[in-house]
C-alpha cells in the first residue's frame, strides 16, 4: 500500500481505490476532508446579502454522500441550524433542487422522490418506473422502510392509492421481493403470454419479469429470442402502450445493461424543445457516486455525443456549472 501511495500520490491512490473496489461513480471521497471547514465555508458563502454559490458547488458537488451527513453535522453543532434548511432559503429553482437532493442519503433521496411523485394531483409515472425498476433488492427493502419512516405512511399503500389497473399490479410486484420461479417455466411463461397467441396476458409478462434475478432474467431473454424469433423489448412494444409498456421496458433494459438504461432516459430529458429536468437531475443526483462514469460511456456510444456537451447546450447558469461538476469532465 505504501509503494502504491508513493507511485501515485494521494489522489491517484483514492482513485485506484475506488477502482478495485468498482467504484464507477464521478463523485469519490475528497481526500483531507474537513467537515468542520467545509461547513464554516458553506456558512461564509450564505451569510449576509446574496449567496456563493461557486462555494457550495465546489463543496457539494466534490463530496460523497457520506461526506456531506458529516457537513451537516458540523454545520449544525457550529451554526445550531439544520444547513438543508438554510440551503432551502438561500436557493432556488432547479440550482435549488439538485443541491437538496445532494444532502439526501441514497434511500432518502429516493424516498423523497417517490413521495413527490406521488402526492399532489396527477402523478409522475416515469418517476416511480425509474426508481423502482432500477433498484436491487436490497435497495428497495432499505427504501420502503426509510418511506415509512420519513413520511408515515406505507409505500406501497401510497401507490396503490396513486395507480390503478395492470400499471399498479406491476409496481406493487416490484415492491415485493419474490423467489425466483423455475427458468425453463419463465420463458415458456413469456411465449405464452405474447408471441404466441393474439392478445397479450400481462399477468404472465408481470409473473416473469418482477422476479429481480438479473443472471436468471438475462438467461430467460436469450431462450425467449430462440424460441420467438424476437427480442423481448421488440414482443413489448407490439404487444403494449403506455405506462405499462414503459415499465415493462424498463425492467428488461435495466436487468441488460442499467447504465445504458439510464444513458437513454439522459438523452430523453433533453432531446429536442425543453428539458424534463425532474429526470435530469434525479438521475444526476442518484448515479453521480455509483456508476455515472459507465452512464457517459454509454451515452457517447448510443448517441455520438458526450453527456457532458448535452449538458452544457440544454442548462445555463449555477444550475448548469453543478450538473457539469457531477458530470465529472467533457469525457
Amino acid at each position: 500500500e505504501f509503494r502504491i501511495a508513493t507511485l501515485l500520490g494521494n489522489e491517484g491512490l483514492v482513485c485506484f481505490i475506488a477502482i478495485c473496489l468498482g467504484n464507477r461513480g464521478t463523485v469519490t471521497e475528497a481526500s483531507g476532508f474537513n467537515p468542520e471547514e467545509d461547513a464554516q465555508k458553506i456558512y461564509n458563502a450564505m451569510k449576509g446579502a446574496g449567496t456563493n454559490e461557486a462555494t457550495i458547488i465546489e463543496i457539494l458537488a466534490h463530496r460523497t454522500i457520506a461526506q456531506r451527513q458529516k457537513i451537516k453535522e458540523a454545520f449544525k453543532q457550529s451554526v445550531g441550524k439544520e444547513l438543508l434548511d438554510c440551503l432551502k432559503s438561500e436557493l432556488t429553482g432547479n440550482f435549488e433542487m439538485i443541491v437538496v437532493g445532494l444532502m439526501m442519503p441514497a434511500p432518502v433521496y429516493d424516498a423523497y422522490e417517490l413521495k413527490n411523485a406521488i402526492k399532489g394531483a396527477g402523478t409522475e409515472e416515469a418517476c416511480l418506473i425509474d426508481i423502482l425498476a432500477s433498484r436491487s433488492k436490497a435497495e428497495i427493502k432499505e427504501i420502503i422502510a426509510t418511506y415509512k419512516k420519513e413520511h408515515g405512511k406505507s409505500l406501497e399503500d401510497d401507490v396503490c392509492g396513486d395507480t390503478s389497473g395492470m400499471f399498479q399490479r406491476v409496481l406493487v410486484s416490484l415492491l415485493t421481493v419474490n423467489k425466483s420461479p423455475a427458468l425453463s417455466y419463465l420463458w415458456r411463461r413469456l411465449f405464452d403470454a405474447g408471441e404466441a397467441h393474439w392478445g397479450t396476458d400481462e399477468v404472465k409478462f408481470l409473473t416473469v419479469l418482477c422476479v429481480r434475478n438479473r443472471n436468471h432474467l438475462l438467461r430467460v431473454f436469450q431462450e425467449y429470442q430462440k424460441i420467438s424469433g424476437r427480442d423481448i423489448e421488440d414482443s413489448i412494444k407490439r404487444e403494449m402502450s403506455g405506462c405499462l409498456e414503459d415499465a415493462f421496458l424498463a425492467i428488461v433494459k435495466c436487468m441488460k445493461n442499467k447504465p445504458a438504461f439510464f444513458a437513454e432516459r439522459l438523452y430523453k430529458s433533453m432531446k429536442g424543445l425543453g428539458t424534463t429536468d425532474s429526470v435530469l437531475i434525479r438521475i444526476m443526483v442518484a448515479r453521480a457516486e455509483i456508476d455515472m462514469l459507465d452512464i457517459k460511456a454509454e451515452f457517447l456510444k448510443m448517441y455520438g455525443k458526450t453527456l457532458h456537451s448535452f449538458i452544457k447546450g440544454d442548462t445555463s447558469g449555477d444550475y448548469r456549472k453543478i450538473l457539469l461538476e457531477l458530470c465529472g469532465g467533457e469525457k
